[in-house]
């Protein structure tokens, strides 16, 4: 099997997925995605966006979501290293406001799923850390949302103290308020 998951967190609705890599004297081969496969280890939905982002040490991209249209993504690193974070918004969920994260890099190849009910975001471990999204659902910013990185609620813990942050980034709000929206009631089990 190309893909393994190597573990599952909310009762395996987000996953961690090791690719099998081939490599020999000339560097490596892997699948990164193949819809057969993905299917057979439980991720159904379409992918229909790719993105790529760049980030020097020390930044900390999200904790990004959409709701129109539902955007789930797979991520991984391609280069550098990442602590890849998903945070479970479903509205009616027992683990509400739970995280999980894992340290991705160019080296161990892991890959993070979480579908479109769960926040998205990751901390750059090195200088020029790419990470590839496949993302379930085209990009629109009338649908999207953001929440705090450091939101006391969720307590993150990061492994970056005073990060490099966007603008939206900073100016993000908070789990309450965003459960204080009719959007909010969107993500369920």
């Amino acid at each position: 099997m190309p893909f393994e998951v190597v573990e599952t967190f909310f009762d395996g609705v987000v996953k961690v997925i090791r690719p099998v890599v081939f490599e020999d004297h000339r560097g490596y081969f892997m699948e990164a995605y193949r819809a057969d496969l993905f299917r057979e280890i439980g991720i159904n939905e379409p992918f229909v966006q790719d993105n790529q982002s760049l980030s020097k040490k020390g930044v900390i991209r999200g904790l990004h979501f959409q709701w129109d249209p539902p955007m789930g993504k797979l991520m991984r690193v391609i280069r550098g290293k990442a602590f890849l974070v998903a945070v479970d918004l479903r509205y009616n969920s027992p683990t509400l406001g739970k995280w999980i994260g894992i340290t991705a890099s160019e080296d161990n190849k892991l890959m993070l799923w979480a579908p479109a009910s769960f926040a998205r975001g990751f901390a750059a471990l090195t200088d020029n850390t790419e990470v590839h999204y496949k993302c379930t659902g085209i990009y629109n910013p009338q649908g999207e949302g953001s929440i705090r990185w450091d939101d006391p609620d969720i307590a993150i813990d990061w492994p970056i103290k005073d990060p490099i942050l966007s603008e939206k980034d900073a100016k993000a709000m908070s789990l309450q308020q965003w459960l204080k929206t009719p959007h909010s009631k969107l993500f369920r089990i």
